[in-house]
């Protein structure tokens, strides 16, 4: 077995990410050393920076997929945003036309669970290409760590990647972390056991041991952030991953452990790091427009970069906001765009300015300007329809679909410590006011449980963002969306705990890796039926 077919895009990922392989092999065929490696980057500081930028361009990509799915070239194929794109429409908040212009029809009727879906190959595919690149980078420091400033920012940039993308998969792979550790997770392939896996395969790890993976990186990650004095400049700033974001991804981590003093503190420290460089909540006023379009949003940690010139841009609609941003050109102008769950729009208040990020039950949105409206009627977008996200120029109907996608934003970590410190027996209720009423409703009051009132505001806070699925697992959800206003082909009413939540592994996988089988694989469950849906 090929390990780089294990991690299914790395067929792609040893043409595209030449600059990261460079570093793999001499110029006569053979192997290069760690402690070669490290000769490399210390003389060409600038192959270690490539091996790095090569991580974060697996992010951004034109098809990555189109080899491992047959030469099958599908237009929500591009790169990481795919998965975020998927996994919002898995949920009961986000509803769409199930029509031919909608291409997370699959998703929204949950068939993409099936391990022959593309959406399953990508979900895959989208992930292990990412932690091949960052194995690449890891592999140059195996010797030890770096004593230079640089090589220390760089190894962190592996590290914390590769815990990003297997905390992700532990939660789309297997349900969350307490009562599950001996469970069946995902493979772990780093640059340790890369050569182990290629010869004899690679079997689901636990659940355990996937988390365990993922503190032992994340926390060797913040070591190294910790001690060097190197900092990214101003242009790729958050285009890679911070000290500040590091503690949100371990704050992610120790809140599905329920480690909930830990999960506070993290939190506490990504707010503390992101504010030392100007990083901030959006305020009122900076929300009451469509905005989240781009790595100056004063709130973004951290971003996947796309630029004017990528080719996910050229080909005017196979990119994240095509597929998302209601006022862009792309897919959403012929599909109706996305509307958020009717029942979750009304539970909003009137005084929170989140109101506003979609439009009402008539189709219109008081809280923007006419030329909004005019848009919002000119294609006959239905009722409450998202007006969150920005074009990359601010004009509507902007043909240059650049805009930069948020993969934290530091918002999320008030709602990470407000929800963590209730748990732990601290003061979190007022902690969760006084953030909801200085950045988005002055007259916000938390009724009941806070834990619950968190979910119901990161429910609206990061709509349409591709992070609430993982709440959804967290905290046992199910998806019930009776009332919601989709269509009546895609009502359904899952309970938790349900195997229908939980992807499978994709059947290229199986055939390729020796060590897992079909009987290894997540429960195969047929395709939910829709129910009666509710006024």
């Amino acid at each position: 077995m090929n390990v780089k077919y294990l991690l299914s895009s790395f067929v792609l990922a040893s043409v595209a990410l030449t600059s990261c392989t460079d570093l793999d092999t001499a110029p006569e065929g053979n192997t290069v050393t760690s402690d070669q490696k490290n000769e490399i980057i210390g003389a060409k500081p600038e192959r270690g920076e490539a091996g790095v930028r090569a991580i974060f361009s697996t992010l951004n990509q034109y098809c990555p997929n189109y080899v491992a799915m047959g030469k099958s070239t599908r237009h929500s194929d591009f790169g990481y945003g795919s998965v975020l794109y998927f996994t919002d429409a898995n949920t009961e908040d986000q509803s769409a036309g199930n029509n031919g212009y909608n291409w997370s029809g699959n998703s929204l009727q949950l068939t993409d669970r099936n391990y022959t879906s593309y959406e399953s190959q990508m979900v895959w595919n989208d992930h292990y290409q990412a932690i091949y690149a960052a194995n690449n980078v890891c592999a140059s420091y195996a010797a030890g760590d770096p004593t230079d400033d640089q090589g220390k920012f760089f190894y962190a940039q592996g590290l914390a990647t590769r815990a990003y993308m297997y905390l992700n998969l532990a939660q789309l792979y297997q349900f969350t972390y307490k009562g599950n550790e001996s469970k069946p997770c995902v493979p772990i392939i780093t640059d340790a056991n890369s050569n182990e896996a290629a010869a004899n395969g690679a079997p689901r790890a636990t659940v355990q041991e996937v988390y365990t993976q993922v503190k032992t990186d994340i926390d060797h990650a913040i070591e190294l952030l910790t001690s060097t004095k190197y900092v990214a400049g101003d242009g790729d700033a958050k285009r890679y991953i911070s000290k500040a974001t590091a503690y949100g991804i371990r704050a992610r981590m120790n809140l599905v452990m329920q480690n909930w003093a830990e999960a506070a503190s993290d939190a506490q420290n990504a707010i503390d790091e992101a504010k030392k460089v100007g990083i901030e909540p959006a305020s009122i006023a900076d929300v009451s427009l469509p905005y989240f379009n781009k790595r100056s949003c004063k709130d973004f940690m951290w971003c996947i970069y796309v630029e004017e010139t990528d080719d996910v841009v050229a080909t005017g609609i196979i990119n994240w906001i095509s597929h998302n941003g209601t006022f862009n050109y792309g897919y959403c102008q012929y599909s109706g765009g996305h509307q958020i769950n009717k029942k979750l729009y009304n539970q909003i208040p009137e005084t929170d300015v989140r109101k506003g990020w979609w439009s009402g039950e008539d189709g219109k949105n008081t809280h923007l300007d006419d030329k909004y409206n005019a848009y919002l009627a000119k294609y006959s977008f239905p009722a409450y329809t998202s007006c969150k996200f920005n074009t990359y120029d601010g004009t509507l109907g902007c043909s240059t679909n650049a805009n930069d996608i948020p993969l934290m934003r530091v918002e999320e970590m008030y709602l990470i410590k407000a929800e963590a410190m209730a748990k732990a027996g601290q003061d979190g209720k007022s902690f969760l006011e006084s953030f909801v009423k200085t950045y988005r409703d002055p007259s916000y009051t938390c009724n009941g449980d806070v834990q619950e009132a968190v979910y119901f505001q990161k429910r609206i806070e990061l709509w349409g963002e591709g992070l609430i699925w993982y709440d959804v697992m967290r905290l046992n959800k199910g998806i019930d969306r009776r009332g919601g206003g989709f269509d009546a082909t895609v009502v359904f009413d899952i309970k938790p705990g349900d195997p229908i939540l939980l992807w499978r592994l994709p059947q290229t996988e199986i055939n390729a890796n020796v060590a897992i089988s079909d009987a290894d694989n997540n429960e195969t469950t047929p395709a939910p039926k829709p129910v009666k849906d509710e006024e």
